[in-house]
């Protein structure tokens, strides 16, 4: 089965620099991945993918060795499990708040007898292999979203789950659960409280912590901090932020110059 570089950078020590992908295309997932990223997330939870466009994404993505991850909408076992059929590494789930909803993550996650998902990896057997059902259990990597004030509450509960690989902070849920201001960044200080709390009791229970950032120089500082997956942006805002740059230069050089219509 093809090895995941997920695990195989985090065994190494290292750091995982992770994209994110809002915009349901192909085109712009494969020009994403050939700019170098160990990973990117496919977003079903927020935004405008749908099924269809993910799988496309996915075998856009596979033009490299960018590791293909997708969040799931929700803990459902219908779409985490078509989810890895078609061939995602990885899956983060949103709000897992209790040690019960770890364990059905884990569960739909994972073949018998460790779990309960279904067989049928229809495109999964074409991106990890022939022996994908054999060694899939051990090579899918399960992240669970803590980013709920239960959640925290019940933080060791579900990092004891056998069988979860990592935790994915959701510093703008996680801050609005708090009463502070959601952002990914610069995190008022009760809400980067939490994510130091996160971060230490996870690396007690050997899980990897993950965090969501809006700019590099944030994920150089998680990194620092010991985290081990760190997503820097999106497809869509690194648009934006690109397009946003070239017309600043632009109206800076031609002030007088306005966009206009026909």
């Amino acid at each position: 089965m093809r090895e995941n570089r997920l695990r195989t950078i985090w065994q190494s020590g290292g750091a995982v620099s992770n994209g994110w992908l809002a915009i349901p295309n192909s085109f712009s997932a494969e020009t994403m991945a050939h700019q170098g990223w160990d990973s990117l997330v496919v977003d079903m939870q927020h935004g405008i993918v749908d099924y269809q466009a993910m799988v496309t994404m996915l075998q856009a993505i596979s033009t490299t060795n960018t590791v293909p991850v997708v969040r799931v909408p929700w803990l459902e076992p219908g779409i985490l499990m078509k989810t890895l059929d078609a061939g995602a590494y990885g899956v983060i789930c949103p709000m897992i708040n209790c040690r019960e909803d770890a364990q059905k993550l884990v569960a739909y996650t994972h073949y018998a007898p460790q779990g309960t998902r279904s067989y049928g990896p229809t495109r999964a057997l074409l991106y990890g292999g022939a022996d994908y059902a054999k060694h899939a259990n051990n090579t899918i990597v399960t992240f669970a979203m803590i980013e709920t004030a239960q959640a925290l509450d019940n933080l060791d509960d579900i990092l004891s789950v056998e069988g979860l690989d990592a935790i994915y902070i959701g510093p703008s849920d996680l801050s609005l659960a708090l009463g502070c201001t959601p952002k990914f960044d610069d995190l008022d200080p009760k809400a980067e409280v939490a994510v130091a709390h996160i971060l230490a009791r996870a690396k007690a229970h050997g899980v990897v912590a993950g965090v969501h950032n809006g700019a590099p120089e944030a994920a150089l500082k998680r990194i620092a901090e010991g985290f081990q997956f760190v997503t820097i942006g999106s497809d869509a805002r690194l648009m934006a932020a690109g397009a946003q740059a070239i017309m600043a230069k632009m109206r800076a050089a031609a002030p007088s110059t306005q966009a206009g219509g026909y």
